[in-house]
């Protein structure tokens, strides 16, 4: 699974990936993240806000900092999915 946290590096883009960091080692999941910070590979998503997650190319949340839990349950549900 992979998981990309879209932002420039603004203070909030840098929030957004530590709750991702929390998500992760509290899934249990085998993760790989990653941050995205170039305009043109942000784009691609088609998000108007940043920050944003995605995971396996799905856009989950833009424009906000969504909690580890919040997270945790998006991880969870894409590994069913992907089992």
């Amino acid at each position: 699974m992979k998981i990309k946290i879209l932002g420039t590096g603004c203070r909030k883009c840098e929030k957004l990936y530590a709750e991702a960091e929390k998500a992760v080692a509290a899934s249990g999941v085998a993760v790989e993240l990653e941050k995205v910070e170039s305009l043109e590979d942000i784009t691609k998503y088609g998000v108007m806000m940043t920050p944003s997650l995605v995971i396996d190319e799905e856009v989950k949340v833009s424009g906000r900092i969504a909690p580890a839990s919040e997270i945790v349950s998006w991880i969870t549900a894409a590994a069913n999915e992907q089992s």
